[in-house]
């Protein structure tokens, strides 16, 4: 209880708003293009068939046997970080094999938008498909999270799907509009002004990989998410909170659809 006194203290004593940069935007846009080029590169089609990791990333046969993998990641530029003015990117990895799935199932899980709500509650709080030509997809989604505090925000996507190759697929979300919501289900809810707000959610790009082989499939979802920077002197305490929620979003996601596929 102190120690959640604390937090809530030293959370009414930041500032309540901070303000999208058009700098921090370019940035965040840059490094989304530099990843989408590993993408689209000659790599690996899994994360986990690549080198790294001092040889602890866990392999296929690690996953088989139920491993979860969650790992931070980073894009680089000419090999070195990218500075982010005034935010802060969250770049995290994961996958999982799910015994007895099929890729057809697994999209259209992703794809069903009108269900999102149900299936990833109480982390989506609402959902519906708004639009879909072909293999593109527009949705609505409301996040919300819970840690300490509460963040509602209303979110508008773009996905695109492509079938790479036989028993391949892959996924591209980019969110298009974020709006942090103001007394959320109540008379008085509104939506603050796009990008000043709290800054816990600014932009969130999501890629999926699924490949079905070894009597499943193999799901993988890298997220890249951005977010206000730490307040000056702040940052020992706030930064593990703020970079935590971004983990456990993914893991929730892929634990659940694990959940779903694997009990059909």
């Amino acid at each position: 209880m102190a120690l959640t006194g604390v937090l809530v203290a030293l959370f009414a004593s930041t500032p309540s708003a901070a303000e999208l940069q058009p700098r921090t935007i370019a940035v965040f846009d840059r490094y989304a293009r530099l990843t989408e080029a590993r993408l689209d590169g000659n790599g690996p089609f899994l994360w986990t068939d690549t080198p790294g990791g001092g040889g602890t990333r866990p392999s296929r046969d690690a996953l088989r046997r139920g491993t979860l993998l969650i790992e931070r990641v980073m894009t680089l530029e000419s090999g070195r970080e990218i500075d982010v003015p005034d935010g802060l990117i969250h770049h995290w990895m994961g996958s999982v094999f799910i015994r007895g799935a099929t890729v057809d199932a697994s999209l259209e899980l992703l794809q069903d938008y009108n269900r999102h709500a149900e299936v990833f509650m109480p982390i989506v709080a609402r959902s519906r498909l708004t639009s879909r030509d072909g293999d593109t997809f527009k949705a609505f989604l409301r996040f919300r999270q819970k840690k300490v505090i509460t963040v509602v925000v209303n979110s508008d996507h773009e996905a695109h799907f492509t079938r790479p190759g036989p028993g391949r697929a892959e996924g591209r979300i980019r969110s298009l509009r974020i709006a942090e919501v103001e007394n959320p289900d109540t008379a008085q809810e509104r939506e603050k002004p796009v990008g000043n707000d709290g800054g816990y959610l600014w932009r969130l790009n999501t890629y999926w990989r699924l490949l079905e082989a070894d009597g499943g499939t193999y799901v993988q979802c890298e997220s890249i998410t951005l977010t206000r920077g730490i307040p000056t002197g702040f940052g020992w305490l706030i930064r593990p909170f703020v970079t935590s929620i971004p983990r456990e979003s993914l893991e929730f996601t892929l634990e659940t659809t694990r959940k779903v596929l694997g009990g059909r």
